[in-house]
């Protein structure tokens, strides 16, 4: 049987992969910000719940892969277990809670999340979380950053400013956070799945996008070697501004 794609179809899935291609070169040069830019860019063209499936093989591989390099597993889950633990049990809540949502309203969500990243990082932290305050702080963090992964997998904005308020080295950030990215998708998807938002075709195409995150994470983490400190953290906020203004014109 022929296969035939119509133009708009073509465009279509062009562009989705392209999405996922910048997503990567994204997550490997900040560590973060593969859902984040590429699950909004797709929204323009498909559903909001469609797009946060296509990315799901693509965040899981991207998170082991950058956690495999860079993380220290075990300190990691020592450090932020309060975090990880009430963001999974959030983020299945917030699953939950949407299933009755409109594609507008998943899609205005998504728009919500990423405006609050924006806003969250214009004000760069200028505090220090004592290390005494670090474990009810990381669990109100992982309960928020858990809701609003829940209805729109950008679970990241709460959750990097608070990071960012540890005062953690470029490599020891974007180690810990691939580690907890990885413990809060398998929540997500296995939600989604589980309430009938996302299919077994849906992790087909899935795996398929995991030849342009690869090839944008490889890119993405030589040029992340090459930045400052402070080069990264401006990166970082640019590129979540720059999301912001294209779902404001939408």
């Amino acid at each position: 049987m022929e296969l035939s794609l119509s133009t708009d179809q073509v465009l279509i899935i062009a562009a989705c992969a392209a999405a996922i291609l910048f997503g990567g070169i994204v997550k490997g040069t900040l560590g973060v910000g593969l859902p984040l830019f590429a699950v909004p860019i797709m929204s323009l063209m498909i559903g909001s719940t469609q797009a946060i499936a296509l990315v799901a093989v693509p965040v899981v591989v991207s998170n082991i892969w950058q956690a495999w390099q860079e993380a220290s597993w075990k300190a990691s889950f020592q450090r932020f277990w309060p975090l990880m633990l009430t963001q999974a049990i959030m983020t299945v809540i917030a699953v939950h809670w949407t299933l009755s949502f409109s594609v507008k309203q998943l899609n205005m969500l998504v728009a919500f999340a990423v405006i609050l990243a924006v806003v969250s990082m214009m004000f760069k932290p200028s505090f220090t979380i004592p290390a005494d305050k670090e474990r009810w702080t990381g669990a109100l963090v992982g309960t928020l950053s858990g809701m609003l992964g829940g209805v729109s997998s950008l679970m990241g904005p709460i959750m990097i400013s608070y990071m960012l308020a540890l005062k953690m080295r470029r490599d020891e950030f974007v180690g810990a956070v691939s580690v907890i990215y990885l413990n809060a998708a398998w929540p997500l998807y296995l939600a989604m799945f589980s309430f009938g938002r996302m299919e077994v075709i849906d992790l087909g195409y899935s795996v398929l996008a995991l030849v342009p995150m690869a090839i944008g994470l490889t890119t993405g983490q030589k040029l992340r070697h090459r930045l400052s400190e402070d080069s990264f953290r401006k990166i970082l906020l640019g590129f979540l501004t720059f999301i912001a203004v294209l779902l404001v014109i939408r």
